[in-house]
């Protein structure tokens, strides 16, 4: 049977609270973390791989890109069943979607973690792992993309975004809610994933995309800097639907007129960005002077993809035909 891959990165999942200090650091290997699975028959089917022990603060691109590239090669070499990368929350969702956009196979790829240390009460990593190690395994799961799978909830890498700082159900999808959940050691899918991204199929990430976030009376001084500075592209959470203060304006032409792709989402938690907006400095304002809306995506996504896309190309056409879903 082919085995399903355990990608360990790191994270709370590996940590205890130090005697000393009293804070959560890093104390577990991979193999330590799973010797506590009593299903010994689950852990057969498993090849672990221990990547990184840090937590997800540590994670950058390109990190996520030597993932990416490790998932693809036992994809190819070794015909895998399915993958759960184990990783620290604070970052999670941001690789789950880079896999998602970089990887082109029906195979089930899961994203999971912990809330928890596994020296608090209510420790929630071995439920996620074995969840986590279900959906990966399960023929229900082909096809359907990245997921995340937290607290037996199942969620689309392109979907979910982290809520809260604290809570056990803090992976959500907040316009659309979980595709499906693992009730008594059962996946089940209630739905399809929203819509259908386009990958991109890059080797490369460019880290010179910056995210900025609009509040009022904000400026044109952080894009101006940026712009000076070589940036390769802009992604600015703006207000509300897609809208931005008149002052911010000088510096989005600047950019534009520099050949700087600038990406709009908006800083609010759901909902999508619409150039519904005409007076100054209002969406379709926005889009006349070239900006491109990323509709569905929170800006830490939309900065992970424009970053990948301009590895391929810096084309507006592209861009717009890209974040538009």
């Amino acid at each position: 049977m082919n085995k399903i891959y355990m990608i360990f990165t790191g994270g709370t999942i590996s940590m205890k609270i130090d005697d000393v200090s009293h804070t959560v650091k890093p104390a577990l290997s991979a193999n330590q973390i799973m010797q506590s699975l009593l299903d010994s028959k689950l852990y057969n089917e498993l090849e672990i791989i221990e990547y990184s022990e840090v937590p997800s603060p540590s994670i950058t691109p390109k990190m996520m890109l030597d993932i990416s590239k490790i998932i693809k090669s036992n994809i190819e070499k070794n015909h895998a069943r399915g993958f759960v990368v184990v990783h620290g929350t604070d970052t999670l969702e941001e690789t789950a979607f880079f896999l998602d956009t970089v990887i082109d196979s029906k195979v089930p790829i899961v994203v999971t973690g912990s809330m928890k240390s596994a020296s608090e009460l209510g420790f929630d990593g071995i439920n996620n792992l074995v969840s986590s190690i279900l959906v990966a395994g399960s023929t229900k799961s082909i096809g359907r993309g990245t997921l995340v799978v937290m607290n037996d909830q199942i969620n689309s890498a392109s979907e979910v975004t982290k809520t809260n700082t604290l809570t056990l159900d803090t992976f959500k999808s907040l316009d659309y809610g979980p595709l499906g959940i693992v009730d008594n050691r059962e996946v089940i899918f209630h739905r399809e994933v929203s819509y259908s991204r386009k990958k991109v199929l890059v080797d490369s990430i460019s880290n010179d995309v910056y995210l900025i976030k609009a509040y009022a009376g904000s400026d044109s001084l952080l894009i101006n800097y940026l712009t000076s500075q070589n940036a390769k592209g802009l992604v600015i959470e703006a207000l509300g639907r897609g809208n931005l203060p008149p002052s911010m304006l000088d510096g989005i032409e600047n950019a534009i007129n520099k050949g700087i792709p600038v990406v709009i989402t908006s800083r609010c938690p759901s909902g999508r960005v619409l150039d519904s907006y005409g007076y100054l400095g209002g969406g379709k304002f926005l889009t006349d002077m070239g900006c491109i809306l990323a509709p569905s995506l929170n800006g830490q996504k939309a900065r992970l993809l424009l970053s990948l896309a301009i590895q391929k190309s810096s084309d507006y056409e592209y861009l717009k035909d890209l974040f538009t879903i």
